[in-house]
């Protein structure tokens, strides 16, 4: 077998070879699981798609006796999930991913000029060019004048091969920003029951708040991650509204994301590693509460969003807040609860007037038929869902400019609106979509929202 050969002439070579279908986004995902174990050596690691990861594991070798040893635990796991792992230990990111790719096993700085020029990752043509020039390895390479292979290759290439010897180190980028505080337990033994699993997290959590106490800072996100001896991470995570650093109000946050759940942590052979992880501080000084017990009111209220989030989701529960537009159903928005946020800036009423807008709005607004006066008279009667209704109290119209800039659809359309009550004194909010006889013929009429 070799690449490129078609399927007609793999399977006449061996009758029962299994086909399926490539998957690309399937092999993403399990990239992206595989370098979710590889977090338990070190939070820098970074996708090197299709098939390759990247470890920066500056300052966390001595946690598994060094480098070597590092490098051999990493390959015997990826070993047990059925997985042929070519690897290799370097200076700089560039170096290793060739060396891993051909001379794995080799060292930096012994075996570098020996690769081939292939290792430099140029187009078929230029690696042709190459060796018809009489280069095969980079070390051929590196004892000519750098602007030599930059005018014939370009300066992809130099820089390259710069990069690759180790004359320039570029840092690899994380696919995880590096968190503000993260705290670690791993075990002898494998835990085999969640409890315990849980038990190791609430340690951590009370560990992380006498940090953030001390550094007058709270977290506003919190993740452990589990991390199991056949490589498998179950990762669970919170938010909270405000910045905590209360263990026992992230500890019920905690208990509300594992029972919220619709797959249940398998311990399987045991969790030999949990973290705990706080992506971002927040300032959070002493509460100073006042008399009237506001702050402690305000904090409750938090509490309860927090916990409504984690159990329902964080899309779930959603607070509204103003925005700046005349246009009804445009002039507010809605943003996860636990976001924070804007939320004030709403319009005063004057004492005793009632609402301008109502409480709920249709969305789209619901045609009607109705009986007006034209031009511009309000309502005396409407038809809506089958039912007529008998305006008694009418108050507009209250008009609202169309959107010059969106003329080609009924966007562009002037509004009349009207705030009616009918005879059982249900209260509605109607419209005129278009100004009688300048922006239509007819125009139509919609119910856009109901009053309390």
């Amino acid at each position: 077998m070799v690449p490129g050969l078609s399927l007609a002439d793999a399977r006449a070579r061996l009758p029962d070879l299994g086909v399926t279908d490539h998957d690309p986004q399937a092999d993403a995902r399990f990239l992206e699981r595989i370098a979710d174990g590889c977090d338990r050596y070190t939070p820098m690691v970074a996708l090197d798609p299709p098939d390759g990861l990247l470890l920066d594991i500056s300052g966390c070798a001595h946690l598994l006796g060094g480098e070597t040893a590092l490098r051999d635990d990493l390959v015997t796991r990826l070993g047990r999930l059925g997985l042929e792992v070519l690897s290799a230990l370097a200076d700089t990111p560039d170096a290793a991913h060739a060396l891993a790719r051909y001379r794995p096993g080799g060292v930096a700085g012994v075996t570098l000029g020996a690769l081939p020029v292939e290792a430099l990752g140029l187009d078929g043509q230029d690696i042709v060019g190459l060796r018809r020039a009489g280069f095969r390895r980079l070390g051929d390479l590196e004892a000519r004048p750098a602007r030599l292979l930059a005018a014939r290759f370009g300066e992809g290439a130099s820089d390259r091969l710069r990069r690759i010897v180790g004359e320039r180190d570029i840092r690899i980028t994380p696919r995880r920003p590096e968190p503000a505080l993260m705290l670690e337990r791993r075990f002898a033994e494998p835990i085999g029951r969640t409890e315990g699993a849980l038990a190791a997290i609430g340690e951590l959590v009370g560990q992380a708040a006498v940090r953030m106490e001390e550094a007058h800072r709270g977290g506003r996100r919190f993740e452990a991650q589990l991390f199991r001896t056949d490589g498998l991470v179950r990762a669970l995570r919170i938010e909270t509204g405000l910045p905590v650093r209360d263990a026992r109000v992230v500890m019920r946050l905690f208990d509300e994301r594992l029972a919220a759940l619709a797959d249940p942590v398998d311990p399987g052979f045991g969790f030999d590693l949990v973290r705990l992880s706080v992506p971002m501080f927040e300032p959070l000084d002493p509460l100073q509460l006042p008399l009237e017990g506001g702050a402690l009111a305000e904090g409750e209220l938090a509490q309860l969003l927090d916990r409504l989030s984690t159990r329902l989701g964080r899309h779930r529960v959603r607070r509204l807040a103003p925005r700046d537009s005349h246009v009804p159903e445009q002039a507010a928005f809605a943003f996860p609860a636990i976001e924070g946020g804007p939320a004030g800036g709403w319009p005063a009423l004057e004492a005793g007037e009632p609402p301008l807008r109502p409480t709920h709005l249709f969305d789209p607004p619901q045609p009607i038929e109705v009986m007006a006066g034209v031009p511009d008279g309000p309502p005396s009667r409407f038809r809506w869902r089958r039912e007529l209704h008998e305006v008694t109290l009418a108050e507009g119209p209250e008009r609202i400019g169309a959107l010059w800039w969106r003329r080609a659809d009924n966007a562009g359309l002037s509004r009349d609106y009207f705030r009616v009550e009918d005879g059982k004194g249900r209260r509605f909010w109607l419209f005129r979509l278009g100004l009688y006889g300048r922006e239509a013929e007819q125009p139509a009429w919609y119910i856009h929202g109901l009053f309390a």
